[in-house]
């Protein structure tokens, strides 16, 4: 299936296949954190966040958001919609924690009334700095009408995923979404997983997410394949 190797990130491999319209997208296992200064390597987690990503990229056509998924092929590869990139990330926080707790000076965990809208610049070299509408305005990286769209699709999002986490005993604290354009559309892209999204246990406050990475906490690997069984409904 694989055509041509297109471009590789920090968690995935992009590779063109024979259909001009689709790629062929590789979860890795290597792991990163604080915009590549940490650096290491979690068991299994390509077929973990490809797995994950499906389930809920199916769930969420389902629920009426297209996205750029259209079937998971191997283990750890998923094929999808060649997309043209919009350089923005879209977060969603629900509950305090990470970055947002610093610049609020409220408690981790505290729980938001609504949940907060922020975009973000996708640039490493520039750290992912935060970013408002005008910015990407005049840099021209999304017209007013496509940020409009993306703002409304991650509310959605946002929403479906709450809920369908919260079924599970799962609080969706925050999550990270990227767009691209389709053919005059807007899509999901990207992945929706632990690498993406913080995960906590109602009961517990464990968490079920790349913290455990970034704060030495352990058992990173487990805590991935527990969303996924989770999500398949087996039981942990």
């Amino acid at each position: 299936m694989k055509k041509e190797f297109l471009y590789q990130g920090k968690a995935k491999r992009i590779f063109q296949t024979e259909e001009e319209d689709e790629v062929l997208v590789e979860f890795k296992d290597d792991a990163t954190a604080f915009d590549g200064r940490k650096k290491g390597f979690i068991e299994n987690k390509g077929y973990f966040n490809c797995s994950i990503s499906s389930l809920l990229f199916k769930h969420l056509e389902e629920k009426g958001v297209n996205t750029h998924f259209l079937e998971q092929v191997g283990p750890n590869s998923m094929l999808a919609r060649k997309l043209d990139i919009i350089p923005l990330e879209v977060v969603m926080r629900n509950i305090v924690a990470g970055s947002l707790k610093r610049r609020l000076g409220q408690p981790e965990g505290f729980p938001l009334s609504q949940p907060v809208l922020e975009l973000y610049y996708k640039n490493d070299e520039f750290g992912d700095p935060m970013i408002n509408d005008y910015h990407i305005r005049v840099m021209e990286w999304a017209t007013g009408e496509e940020l409009d769209r993306m703002k409304e699709l991650a509310f959605r999002i946002n929403f479906e995923l709450t809920a369908r986490f919260r079924i599970l005993g799962i609080d969706l604290v925050d999550l990270k979404l990227e767009f691209g354009r389709f053919k005059g559309n807007i899509l999901l892209a990207d992945e929706i997983s632990p690498d993406t999204c913080r995960f906590w246990k109602q009961d517990t406050g464990e968490r079920l997410d790349k913290d455990r990475f970034r704060q030495d906490l352990g058992d990173v690997s487990q805590a991935y394949e527990n969303i996924l069984k989770l999500l398949k409904g087996e039981s942990n």
